[in-house]
């Protein structure tokens, strides 16, 4: 990857969008991120997109330096893998956890009856997630996209409600579930950040608003997955 154009490239092939819809979600045209495939991203773009994918803007620009902010470098050092397990998890004698599915119902997360998502026990082992206390979610709208798009099967661990400032957090907010990327203000304010920053700003919430909205955090979002939209034509 030599230019900054193969580098976007390779981005969009981790998080599964084509450049089509790339092009659609930057209200740009194909023809738009063609050329930055071969001429390089413009460097009015360059802030943008490394905003967008979590990514160093001189790595971006250069490939030079650190690919991922170290604050973020767990949530998206997982991102090309989110689609499938690597292959050696996936072996005979691995043992799989059955995570159960969880629903908002009458305001709270009830469980689904027969409805859970397998995962490798020494996968959430090796994060120090405690069995009881993983469950996973439907992603509940399109705010984290194209990093965790709509519909995707989350996996969090409820242990885990400190905020640490960049991590990824289901909410629960006025009985409804919300998933953001979250960092504490002045005064104990909690803000609740959007991978799309195009279509949605960031939120600042008091602790009284917080108390006043029944907003409270879930837990720690640890796994996501997902099916592509279409068949490529």
């Amino acid at each position: 990857m030599n230019t900054s154009g193969d580098r976007l490239k390779a981005l969009l092939h981790e998080c599964g969008l084509t450049p089509s819809d790339f092009a659609a979600q930057r209200r740009v045209t194909p023809q738009h991120v063609n050329n930055w495939f071969k001429r390089g991203i413009p460097l009015a773009r360059l802030d943008e997109l490394a905003d967008l994918f979590c990514v160093h803007r001189r790595w971006l620009r250069s490939g030079e330096g650190p690919k991922h902010p170290s604050s973020i470098l767990r949530s998206c050092a997982v991102q090309p893998t989110r689609d499938a397990l690597p292959t050696a998890l996936l072996t005979p004698a691995t043992q799989l956890l059955h995570v159960p599915f969880y629903e908002v119902q009458d305001g709270q997360l009830a469980a689904l009856d027969n409805h859970c998502l397998q995962l490798p026990a020494q996968a959430l082992k090796a994060l120090g997630v405690a069995p009881a206390n993983a469950a996973c979610l439907a992603m509940p709208a399109g705010n984290m996209a194209p990093w965790v798009p709509r519909d995707a099967i989350l996996a969090i661990d409820v242990s885990v409600t400190q905020v640490i400032d960049g991590e990824t957090y289901a909410l629960l907010h006025n009985g409804a579930v919300r998933v953001n990327s979250l960092s504490l203000g002045h005064n104990g304010t909690l803000c609740l950040h959007s991978h799309d920053r195009h279509n949605y700003t960031v939120e600042r919430y008091t602790p009284a608003q917080r108390q006043a909205q029944q907003l409270q955090v879930l837990g720690w979002v640890f796994h996501w997955s997902h099916f592509r939209q279409q068949r490529p034509d």
